[in-house]
């Protein structure tokens, strides 16, 4: 699941934490988001904070 999302943050080396505190939400709440598939919306939400955070 969200298999997108995990190579792009080893590809940025970005964490959960970074992610989370980007989005303003806990780093528990960014995991439990990571158990199921991610619907397009929150997928999108999410790459563009790692992106945001890959070109620190």
């Amino acid at each position: 699941m969200n298999q997108e999302i995990k190579k792009a943050m080893k590809e940025h080396k970005v964490k959960q934490w970074q992610i989370a505190e980007k989005l303003g939400m806990s780093e528990f709440t960014l995991s439990r988001w990571f158990r199921h598939e991610l619907p397009e919306d929150k997928k999108r939400m999410v790459l563009e904070a790692v992106a945001a955070l890959g070109g620190v």
